[in-house]
Order: structure tokens, then C-alpha cells, then sequence
């Protein structure tokens, strides 16, 4: 906390961490940025290594642009996840929270509900999803882990039971704004041949997201206390931070970040299925999120991360996809990359006696 900080109407005097606090938020950044560079320097060299081999199939203009669209939902949910992270928690029912709200918008459609009224029916679900996670969390003191883990199989069961029975569930038809956040693009950027390159709108929405998310973790109090409570819940809670409504709140933008997230996949796919709840997907986020350098440990990281970890995941997909290297594989490649990544962070970043109290996860 900065010194001097007003909270609930009470300025709290500058005390020894206080003041020490920003030479230690400096030297951490500097850590992190570092991470960062390695990380960024690693999508290089990787993406200059599929070059090589692939050729022009790889660094063509227009692959460039479908690999960073083939993982723009993968880099939205991980800005939800990261979120939730820097806050210390984490939110492994994102993916059941995504397939089951969007799933039954798009049942009630397809059963004759209007369908800015299912839309509104998902939105409301997602809400009360995260409000329910973030009071278990919070006030109930479950481990976030477990309890997100445990409220991903109960969505998703009460998703197959209560909402839809298929797996698969199309889109609309007669739609085209919706068909447009999937298939459409926003502007087109020039290019030295004379054609431009149009940017899709899943693009665009990312980096929409990502603004808007940098925006309030960089510029607001909330994004002040998500760091104060993630980096120490118990000296956050002591002076004055309402800790608990914080966490209900994280865990709801989380779950909102998600829905987005569905409808731009259901879009772009025509439809969406459910078994992807069953998939390595959730493994992709945290691997984004980890790569990118934001510590398990809370209060440690930005959107800066995600982005960075995001090229890199979308680098290595791309490239192993093209080489048609076989699924199995890929998921093998990913683990034990994300395994790595879980044992640099827990070098880096050691868990000591303030990093184990209570509220991490």
C-alpha cells in the first residue's frame, strides 16, 4: 500500500513496509520485466525455428494473423485467469463456467426464446457463478483451488441436467452481428505490397479486453487493492481492505471475462460443444498465464504477462499444428512446458512464511 492511502474514509499512516514497499514493488518489476524478455525472446527464437523449417508457410502475413486469432480466446481467458491470479486464487471452473452459460443461451435460442433474452439469461448465470465461487473463497475460507475445482464439475453437471441435454449447440441464424464478432474484422491495416491486412474482430476484442483490464489493475483502487490483498491478505485486511467483497468481485469479472470469451468461440465455430469442458483447455490458460511470468504466489504481474505468454503458446501451437505433429503429443509438449514453467516460478518466486498465511491458494 502506498503510504498515506485513504481507506473507508481513514488515512493510514506511513509505516517501515510502507515505506519500503515501492523499492520492493521496483525490484520485483525489474525481475518480472526480465521474465518477461526471456519469455519474449524464447516466442522468437521459437518462431524464427518453425520459419526455418516450415518456410513461407509459417511467417505469411495471413498466418501470422490466424495464429493470433486462433488464440485469442485462449488469451482472453487467460486475462480473466490472470486476474484472479494476481489477486492470489485461482479459477479452474472457467472453462465449465464458459460452455455451460453460452450452451444454454444457445438452447433457449434454438428453442424460440428471443435470444437477447438467453444471451441476458447467460450473463446473469455467469454472474451468480462468480458471486457464488468468490463467497465460498472468501467468507466460507475453501481453498480456492479446491473450491473452484469442485464448482466446475456442479456447473457443469447442473448445466447437462437442468439446462441442455446435447453436446453441441448451434448458433442463430439471421444474426449478423453476432456473425460478426466471429468471422467479421474491424479495420484493415496497410501493407507494403499495397494490399491491406484486415484485422478479425476476435483480435480486436482481445485487445479490447486486455485495454480495459490493464485500465483498472493499473488506474483504480480496485486494481490497487487486487495487488495489496494478492502480495499479503492479512496486512491488506488489517488496514481496512474489504478483502472478502474484493475476492466475490475478482472471481465475478473472472467469470464475465469467460462468457465473453464463449460467445466470441461460439461465433467464430458456428456453434459450440460442450466436451470441450473435458479438454486441456483450462491447462492452456494457466500455461499462458505462468509463461507469462505471473507468480501463483499473488500480487505479482499484468496484462503485460498474459500477452507475452499468449505469443508464445500461440507460437507453439501454430507451429506444431502445421507440422501436423499428433494431438496426444501436443498436450505432452504442453504439460511438460507448463511443468517447467510451474518449477521456474516456484524458483524464482519461493514460498516463504508470509506467501503460506492464509487466503493462498
Amino acid at each position: 500500500m502506498e503510504p498515506g492511502i485513504a481507506l473507508q474514509g481513514k488515512v493510514t499512516a506511513p509505516t517501515e513496509s510502507a515505506v519500503t514497499a515501492p523499492a520492493m514493488r521496483e525490484e520485483r518489476s525489474k525481475r518480472r520485466l526480465s521474465q518477461e524478455g526471456i519469455v519474449f525472446v524464447l516466442a522468437v527464437v521459437l518462431a524464427c525455428g518453425f520459419a526455418i523449417i516450415l518456410g513461407d508457410g509459417f511467417y505469411r502475413v495471413d498466418n501470422i494473423i490466424a495464429l493470433v486469432r486462433s488464440v485469442s480466446v485462449l488469451g482472453m481467458l487467460g486475462l480473466g485467469m490472470a486476474l484472479v491470479v494476481i489477486g492470489r486464487g485461482i479459477d479452474l471452473a472457467m472453462i465449465a463456467t464458459m460452455v455451460v452459460a453460452v450452451s444454454w443461451a444457445l438452447n433457449l435460442a434454438q428453442g424460440g426464446h428471443d435470444f437477447y433474452y438467453a444471451l441476458l439469461l447467460g450473463a446473469i448465470f455467469v454472474i451468480l457463478v462468480g458471486l457464488t465461487t468468490g463467497f465460498l473463497v472468501a467468507y466460507a475460507e475453501v481453498p480456492a483451488i479446491f473450491t473452484t475445482l469442485a464448482m466446475g464439475s456442479v456447473i457443469f453437471g447442473v448445466g447437462r441436467l437442468f439446462f441442455f441435454q446435447l453436446d453441441s449447440q448451434n448458433t442463430p441464424t439471421g444474426y449478423d452481428w453476432f456473425d460478426f464478432i466471429g468471422h467479421g474484422s474491424i479495420f484493415t491495416l496497410p501493407t507494403i505490397n499495397g494490399n491491406g491486412v484486415a484485422i478479425p474482430t476476435p483480435i480486436v476484442l482481445f485487445a479490447l479486453v486486455a485495454v480495459l483490464l490493464f485500465l483498472a489493475l493499473k488506474f483504480t483502487i480496485f486494481g490497487r487493492y487486487v495487488y495489496a490483498s494478492g502480495d499479503n491478505p492479512l496486512a491488506s485486511r488489517t488496514a481496512g481492505i474489504p478483502t472478502r467483497v474484493l475476492t466475490m468481485a475478482e472471481y465475478t469479472v473472472s467469470s464475465a471475462v469467460a462468457y465473453c470469451a464463449g460467445i466470441v468461440m461460439a461465433s467464430a465455430a458456428n456453434g459450440i460443444n460442450t466436451r470441450i469442458y473435458n479438454s486441456t483447455m483450462i491447462y492452456d490458460v494457466l500455461l499462458i498465464v505462468v509463461l507469462g511470468g505471473i507468480g501463483l504466489s499473488g500480487g505479482r504481474g499484468g496484462i503485460r504477462n498474459v500477452i507475452v505468454g499468449t505469443i508464445l503458446v500461440g507460437v507453439l501451437l501454430n507451429g506444431m499444428t502445421i507440422m501436423n505433429v499428433p494431438y496426444t503429443v501436443q498436450n505432452l509438449v504442453k504439460s511438460v512446458t507448463l511443468l517447467t514453467a510451474l518449477f521456474i516460478e516456484s524458483a524464482v518466486n519461493p514460498r516463504d512464511e508470509q506467501t503460506s498465511q492464509q487466503g493462498d491458494i
